[in-house]
């Protein structure tokens, strides 16, 4: 582990820009940005459009360590190349920005009122790619669609299962059980999933660390626990559907966590705006996100 990245997870203003948008994201993520579903005629061509949206984000002049702590990429970004240098790398030496790697497959479908992640079989593999290539940390997400106590906690024994693996592997897990925030007893749901995770967390060996991504709760710092934890680096927030106000205004309410915005960071980008336009709208959404996520 990079003790110097570590410390700026730990410790420095900012928040986790997250561009892991993968296969069955990508088309509406492009088509967000402009770029209509006639663009590309196949997989990988849809993959390098995407890879230059990204690239275009990661180059702008706002985009830099001063305020972002982090970035979670997909696998085909991390195996490609910005300006000549390994995506990881150009983050961090040119950027200061700390590189972090989705590593799910996905969802199953609903069962029990959640959606457990699928299998992973190639995890292993993929982990010791992502430390050839200086990666810092993973993410993996599950969603829970209802307040079942039993569902949540087989979503939070699967994150944790996962998580011990990728520690194992000197890597620092986002553990990423989202409440959908159509989620009928979303306040409920949010008190089980915070018991379930403190159990967990009280059973974790001394010396682990993981990070928590997580929906923005009903109740105003009901994470504030989380926030002081000693075996957790940061709490970070996901937006979820919310649009980057609503967002930011959650955000502020929920002292110490910072943000990690995928759609939100993203508002209002096209691939028809000018360079100038571009790098002003980025660069106002990241001071937004930023404001409030230092609250």
């Amino acid at each position: 582990m990079n003790e110097e990245q570590l410390k700026k997870m730990k410790s420095h203003p900012g928040f986790v820009a997250a561009l892991d948008q993968s296969g069955g994201s990508t088309p509406h993520a492009l088509e967000l940005y402009g770029v209509a579903p006639d663009a590309w005629s196949n997989e990988e061509e849809m993959f390098d459009l995407v890879h230059q949206m990204r690239t275009r984000v990661i180059t702008s002049p706002g985009f830099t360590g001063e305020r972002i702590l982090g970035a979670i990429l997909f696998e085909g970004t991390m195996d490609r190349a910005i300006e000549g240098q390994p995506t990881a790398d150009y983050l961090w030496s040119e950027k200061n920005v700390v590189p972090f790697l989705k590593v799910d497959k996905g969802l199953k479908p609903e069962e029990d009122g959640v959606q457990m992640m699928k299998p992973m079989p190639q995890l292993a593999e993929l982990l010791e790619r992502a430390n050839a290539k200086n990666i810092f940390g993973t993410k993996m997400r599950s969603v829970i669609k209802q307040a079942s106590e039993s569902g949540i906690a087989a979503i939070v024994d699967q994150q944790f299962e996962v998580g011990e693996q990728i520690i194992a592997a000197g890597l620092v897990p986002i553990i990423e059980p989202e409440v959908d925030i159509h989620c009928p007893d979303k306040a409920q749901a949010e008190d089980l999933l915070k018991a379930a995770i403190s159990a967990k967390l009280d059973a974790l060996d001394e010396g682990k660390l993981v990070m928590l991504k997580l929906t923005l709760p009903e109740k105003a710092d009901l994470y504030a626990d989380f926030v002081k934890h000693p075996k957790i680096v940061r709490v970070v927030a996901l937006s979820g559907g919310y649009s980057q106000e609503e967002a930011d205004v959650k955000l502020r309410a929920n002292h110490g966590v910072v943000a990690s915005f995928s759609r939100a960071l993203l508002e209002g980008l096209s691939a028809k705006q000018t360079d100038e336009e571009f790098n002003a709208m980025l660069d106002a959404s990241i001071q937004k996100i930023y404001d409030a996520s230092i609250t």
